[in-house]
């Protein structure tokens, strides 16, 4: 399972905090999620302090979301390190 909440915005800011497994289906709605923050022209930052796992999908997005210059904040260390490390 996996839940996407807003906790700030603010500007041309938006904070995402990503609760759960980023894996399977949930990679498409993470995805979605993000699009629909990035389509508005914001700068997006997710919160990854309550991810638990990530599987090769999830991994690929959040590679993908980097390029993009989205800010991946608060991975614990397992997370971190399946991401390429910090950033």
């Amino acid at each position: 399972m996996l839940r996407v909440t807003v906790i700030q915005e603010s500007g041309q800011l938006v904070t995402l905090r990503v609760e759960g497994d980023v894996k399977g289906r949930w990679v498409a709605e993470l995805r979605g999620a993000c699009e629909e923050v990035l389509s508005r022209d914001f700068h997006l930052v997710l919160d990854l302090a309550a991810v638990s796992f990530v599987d090769l999908q999830g991994t690929a997005l959040f590679a993908a979301l980097r390029e993009r210059d989205v800010d991946l904040v608060n991975a614990s260390s397992f997370i971190a390190e399946q991401l390429g490390g910090p950033r």
